[in-house]
């Protein structure tokens, strides 16, 4: 019965399951999953007389007399005249004229009324009350007043009280249908409601502590799928037949690294290559701030692939990115006899099959790219290893695709967005985790300031004065979403007008729109000292390292995110001169504000990280869903973290268990995973 369409729930019908198909409402259990976003404390009545402008009570009283009048505007006002003995109140209504006979109707009857109190010189007034007719039949309860109220997301067409109504109906209905999925074990273990309890508490509950011990439940069940799932995939990568991949990296590293290896960062190279030599294939995340030298891990991992006979895949998001890469790891590796190929949208078609072919036959050891690796005639003659850089910006499944591109490849996954350690296991679940939490000696924290636009003619005054002493700088373009051309466009008269405002500065500049050619030849001038100032798009905020620069500008930084800001700033502070970001903007919203300030504080990035999940929330801290998994509905991945590590434990002990779920009592649970997370879990052999 859960998974029957929701027209057939009493009180809804076709018209009103299109109506809740807006929420994303189409069957019975969709329905009972559609969660009340708050809660009102409607029990108890507060006497008319002690009623205070502005707060949100309920009060119950006898139906007088009530009246309409129309204003010169043709606007109808009627008004409603309650008693409670204490005093009486008006309850008003706008352009609603049917209110006064079914008013009239309720003469000498109670009712009970819930809204905001305004009080004024004619007395006490409650504007467009939620009110229903005190029921004398004995054991009939409210579902609007007189209790806990739940308050649910809606959408035109749906009002509150026909919502609860047809949640109350669908409650009655379907308990006796509902089958707990969680193991009665587990249950048992973490003291659980049983799940029909829970999901009538959590709608209706009849207390403060039952509505605790139902969201309990439930943002536990929402955590335990989720980690169920996580778990599951990290079995499958660890059962998979990989190979022995060893090799004296660090010997080889020393030939060509211009610097010391960080403590950090040679921690994290030992733990990919004794990842690669297990067996069975890697499959890790390497987080660490910006500047912090991930790109060093890469190198040793494709060393170790390449001098072990396999071909490595490298894919960025951005061209401007994968190009980068493939400068810098051309520089440390094409001495070593490595041999290195682009392949990004923006090559001649001619370029593209010759590259191409150069991977199918072999005669490329590295493959640098963009989602252009995915396409289906991409083919590998053995590929060993696959590195996604800045994971967060590629779906579960475009990592599964490039995998399949080898036979069980190894898998390395960078990000230079610190992930908060909640959200790392709640997403990357699936991986083991390698920090690098050390910078290269030498490096000063970047000095950052936010000044309004009134002050810009002051921050370019400061990168001249910059620039006198031999230093470069980059002035960033305002985000413009709608396309990379009008992007594009802007950064144009960026650069035009910055050219009249700083005549003696040269001023080069760098968009996506342009073709890979001139981008590298633009990046060329900017490191060889040719351009002091280069004007770019956003498209630089990952991957640029140009140790001479160090001021960076961001116009109009209000309209970008947190992690954003903080990857651009970490194009400067890269060499021992102190570097700069200022932040110009005159923000409207306080979200904004609280963003720059948060960037004036602190140059630590997974401090930054918990700010920009607090100010976002998970969701949009990803920018899309493309992490594979759903939306979590209630639970809270900053404030529930121990029912998140209560979930992890008992899901990795279950696969233990039972790696299949295949046992009797744990068929349910396989055929719900299955049902509920679809393509996330399709490769996942269960049930």
């Amino acid at each position: 019965m859960l998974k029957n369409p929701v027209r057939y729930i009493k009180g809804v019908g076709e018209k009103r399951a299109f109506v809740l198909s807006k929420l994303g409402i189409h069957t019975a259990q969709d329905l009972l999953y559609h969660f009340p976003r708050r809660w009102e404390d409607r029990r108890h009545f507060k006497k008319i007389r002690e009623l205070v402008d502005g707060e949100k009570v309920a009060i119950l009283g006898r139906v007088l007399d009530a009246e309409s009048t129309v204003t010169r505007k043709g606007l109808v006002i009627v008004k409603a005249v309650i008693d409670d003995v204490s005093g009486v109140a008006y309850l008003t209504w706008f352009n609603q004229p049917y209110m006064k006979k079914r008013f009239k109707a309720l003469r000498g009857k109670r009712i009970v009324a819930y809204g905001t109190v305004k009080k004024n010189r004619f007395g006490v007034e409650i504007e467009n009350p939620e009110w229903e007719e005190v029921e004398e039949e004995e054991g009939k309860e409210s579902l609007n007043l007189g209790r806990i109220v739940p308050i649910y997301p809606l959408t035109e067409g749906i009002s509150q009280l026909q919502m609860r109504k047809i949640i109350s109906n669908a409650l009655d209905i379907l308990t006796p249908t509902i089958v707990d999925i969680i193991p009665p074990w587990i249950r048992e273990k973490r003291k659980l409601l049983p799940l029909s309890q829970a999901l009538r508490e959590i709608h209706f509950p009849t207390s403060a502590q039952s509505l605790a011990q139902a969201r309990r439940r439930l943002v536990y069940e929402e955590f335990f799928l989720l980690q169920l799932i996580l778990a599951l995939r990290q079995k499958e990568y660890k059962e998979e037949k990989g190979r022995s991949l060893e090799f004296d990296v660090f010997g080889e590293l020393e030939k060509v690294l211009p610097f010391t290896l960080t403590n950090a960062q040679r921690k994290v190279i030992e733990e990919v290559a004794n990842d690669m030599k297990k067996g069975h294939p890697m499959n890790r995340l390497i987080q660490g701030d910006v500047g912090s030298g991930k790109t060093i891990v890469a190198v040793a991992a494709i060393l170790i692939a390449v001098r072990c006979g396999y071909q490595c895949a490298l894919m960025a998001p951005t061209e401007i990115l994968a190009e980068q890469h493939f400068i810098v790891l051309s520089n440390l590796l094409f001495p070593l006899g490595i041999k290195l190929s682009l392949l990004v949208g923006g090559m001649t078609q001619k370029e593209k099959q010759m590259t191409k072919k150069l991977i199918a036959e072999g005669e490329t050891d590295v493959v640098i790219g963009t989602h252009a690796l995915l396409e289906e005639d991409v083919e590998f003659k053995n590929l060993g290893l696959v590195i996604i850089d800045e994971q967060h910006r590629f779906g579960v499944m475009q990592r599964a695709t490039l995998r399949q591109k080898g036979l069980n490849p190894e898998v390395l996954v960078m990000t230079a967005t610190p992930i908060p350690r909640t959200l790392a296991l709640t997403v990357y679940g699936d991986l083991d985790i390698s920090i690098i939490d050390e910078l290269p000696p030498g490096r000063r924290p970047v000095k950052t300031f936010w000044v309004p636009k009134s002050k810009r003619k002051w921050a370019y005054a400061f990168v001249r004065e910059e620039i006198k002493k031999g230093r470069q700088a980059y002035a960033v373009c305002p985000l413009i979403e709608e396309s990379e051309k009008l992007q594009a466009e802007a950064a144009e008269k960026l650069a035009s007008d910055l050219a009249r405002l700083l005549p003696d500065v040269r001023i080069g500049l760098l968009h996506g729109q342009m073709r890979p050619k001139e981008k590298e030849q633009i990046m060329r001038e900017f490191r060889d000292k040719k351009i002091d100032l280069l004007v770019s798009t956003p498209v630089i905020e990952v991957g640029i390292d140009v140790p001479n620069a160090t001021v960076m500008v961001i116009e109009d930084a209000d309209r970008f995110g947190l992690a954003q800001l903080h990857q651009l700033r970490g194009r400067v502070g890269r060499g021992e001169e102190q570097s700069y970001c200022i932040l110009i903007a005159t923000p409207r919203s306080e979200e904004a504000k609280r963003r720059l300030q948060v960037m004036t504080e602190t140059n630590d990035g997974f401090r930054i990280a918990e700010e920009d999940l607090a100010i976002r929330g998970p969701g949009e801290f990803f920018g899309t869903r493309q992490h594979g998994l759903p939306d979590l509905k209630l639970a809270n991945i900053l404030k529930d973290v121990k029912i998140l590590e209560e979930a992890r434990e008992d899901a990795l002990e279950l696969v233990v268990q039972d790696p299949h779920l295949r046992k009797p009592e744990h068929r349910l649970l396989a055929k719900e995973i299955r049902e509920r997370f679809g393509d996330a879990i399709e490769m996942l052999d269960i049930g």
